[in-house]
């Protein structure tokens, strides 16, 4: 089906007519001779002068021109047939934490020893593009929590957020309530069943305005559920530090983060290799999709290029019009010269 996008752009038709009636007219600066008795002139001539030709047959190009001009801006397009797009029955939110004690490197990835963020970066990368078909957002959260990315289906455009997300930009401190709170703003909109946020976090909540507990009992009303993710090294795992007897996981509130789950009917894992991650992939899985309606897309098919390159190519035309004249004639003057020096 045919159509024009901005139908309205068609009101500017007679907007040269009018600037023309307004506007002064224009001054070329030289002297006019005015000729009173020009019809006279050409009725015993039997000629008619070229600049008494009709009007609209001078102005008729420029007119055309317009037109062309008006077709173009007003984007003719070809609609195809509608096609149903199938929408996913997932909602995930993903909410991490950037605190500064996520620079801590007490994790391994690939025999390398690296940071907690790091190590997040490397394992839900992946996580977030298997999510094919699924709508997926991202929080940021340290002292305070941000929407990084909305909702969206563009999955590799959340994975470089999250790749780009760097340490204490949020604040170097923990607020796991505000991150909940701002999950449910988010979520509460979508249909019932497909509300999940993964949370992910090394410590315990230690600033922000909402509990963490108060957030999740929202959420819980709201029906989102909730899968809390413990990132940081058992003591057997960190290195030199664990040897000496610091644990540099104790900060982590396993016990805040599995009532968080388990009020919200999510589960706890701790995000320590691939396995883990596999186990929270195929929970995630094990959800049933809510039947959303479709949304209808059509393919479009943009016209515009085409009256757009014929105006271009009749203004060449006029310009070669107005042009050639002057140039024919200066060559014939210049071969004259030639002709002249020449003995």
């Amino acid at each position: 089906m045919f159509e024009f996008a901005w139908l309205w752009i068609f009101l500017l038709a007679p907007l040269p007519w009018v600037l023309r009636h307004f506007l002064p007219p224009a001054d070329s600066g030289e002297a006019a001779l005015k000729v009173g008795f020009m019809p006279e002139l050409e009725t015993l001539t039997g000629k008619r002068s070229r600049t008494r030709q009709p009007a609209l047959r001078q102005q008729s190009p420029f007119i055309l021109i317009w037109l062309l001009l008006l077709i173009a801006c007003a984007r003719p397009q070809w609609l195809g047939e509608p096609m149903p797009l199938p929408a996913s029955g997932r909602d995930l939110l993903l909410a991490v934490d950037i605190s500064g004690s996520m620079d801590f490197p007490d994790m391994v990835w690939e025999q390398q020893e690296v940071s907690r963020l790091t190590l997040v970066k490397h394992l839900f990368g992946d996580f977030i593009d298997g999510r094919e078909g699924d709508r997926v957002g991202l929080i940021l959260f340290g002292s305070r929590a941000y929407l990084q990315s909305p909702l969206t289906f563009d999955r590799q455009t959340v994975h470089t957020w999250l790749d780009e997300a760097e340490k204490n930009i949020a604040g170097p401190q923990t607020a796991i309530g505000d991150a909940i709170g701002l999950a449910v703003k988010r979520l509460r909109q979508r249909p019932a069943q497909s509300r999940v946020l993964v949370l992910i976090t090394d410590g315990a909540s230690n600033a922000g305005e909402i509990e963490p507990m108060t957030a999740a009992q929202l959420a819980a009303d709201e029906q989102i559920v909730i899968y809390t993710i413990g990132i940081g090294a058992d003591p057997k795992q960190g290195g030199i530090l664990g040897m000496l007897g610091f644990n540099p996981g104790i900060e982590l509130d396993e016990d805040s983060l599995i009532s968080i789950a388990e009020t919200t009917g999510g589960q706890y894992f701790r995000a320590r290799n691939t396995e883990e991650l596999k186990a929270i992939e195929a929970t995630l899985d094990r959800l049933q999709p809510v039947a959303q309606k479709p949304t209808l897309t059509r393919p479009t098919h943009v016209l515009y290029p085409w009256p757009l390159a014929l105006a271009l190519l009749l203004s060449l035309w006029l310009a070669s019009q107005r042009l050639w004249p002057d140039w024919s004639l200066r060559l014939q003057a210049r071969l004259r010269r030639n002709n002249e020096v020449q003995p």
